[in-house]
């Protein structure tokens, strides 16, 4: 069961106090009480109320100023001021408006426009603090996203993003589980790569292997293959492990194949 409503009221007149009060406390709200705009502003920072009655005429602080606060605090701009006046209710409404009051009772006040009043703000508060909370809940979740992302955006820069996927869903226990029994193994390197290392400048070397790894990376991951080792012009790739793939043996020929017709093309160049 919901705890029942925060009411702060806030009036200079002791009398008036007491009789709005006893008509909240009686239809079970929370009531808690303020004679000044300086009492008020402590008692909604410290008590966190769900809706401010707020008398206009008040030494020092005026309920004008008094709203105007609330309203201008982000953590308070949401919260309800219903503004109470004796004075001319046109010429009052404007200036509440313009402070930023939510609604409006005239004195001396009527039990049902009061009870409908209070009714009608707590519930848009009701409103805007389960909106308050769906938002918090999709910010959570974004941000989560956002972090999944991230991780398998790093998650890839080592694995093929196929096995990338298999490990951050979570849908199989061990996703890198080996199928030692059923896999076909391709190991490429260049022919003449080690002499050619060793007199070339190294700047040429690298860009040799950077050009070579990055084609024959395309490749791999067009025929669904999984690097298993590299280091220099070595590469391991297997197949059938940790994806299980149908045909795995062709598909290991065919990227073979598209490999070497991929090489030849950067030894003309």
């Amino acid at each position: 069961m919901s705890e029942p409503a925060k009411i702060l009221v806030v009036d200079d007149t002791p009398a008036n106090i007491k009789l709005l009060g006893a008509l909240l406390e009686s239809r079970g709200y929370q009531v808690s009480t303020a004679v000044n705009g300086e009492e008020a502003l402590a008692k909604v920072a410290a008590e966190k109320p769900d809706l401010v009655l707020l008398d206009v005429m008040m030494p020092g602080l005026s309920g004008y100023e008094v709203c105007r606060r609330i309203c201008s605090e982000p953590a308070t701009a949401l919260l309800p001021v219903v503004m109470c006046t004796s004075l001319d209710p046109q010429q009052e409404r404007v200036k509440g408006i313009e402070a930023g009051a939510d609604d409006f009772l005239s004195k001396p006040v009527n039990q049902p426009e009061l009870f409908a009043r209070v009714k009608s703000s707590l519930r848009v508060k009701a409103l805007h603090d389960e909106l308050a909370i769906l938002n918090a809940n999709l910010e959570k979740c974004v941000a989560e996203q956002v972090s999944e992302i991230e991780r398998l955006a790093r998650l890839k820069r080592f694995v093929s993003p196929r096995v990338g996927d298999l490990i951050l869903s979570g849908e199989v226990d061990d996703p890198l589980k080996t199928h030692r029994r059923e896999i076909t193994v391709v190991f490429t390197d260049l022919r003449g790569f080690t002499a050619f290392s060793e007199t070339a400048e190294p700047e040429e070397v690298m860009g040799v292997l950077c050009e070579y790894h990055a084609a024959l990376g395309r490749i791999v991951l067009a025929h669904e293959g999984t690097v298993e080792h590299f280091a220099g012009d070595g590469v391991m790739i297997l197949f059938n492990d940790p994806l299980l793939l149908k045909e795995y043996e062709l598909a290991a020929i065919r990227m073979a194949l598209e490999m070497r017709t991929a090489v030849a093309g950067l030894a003309a160049g």
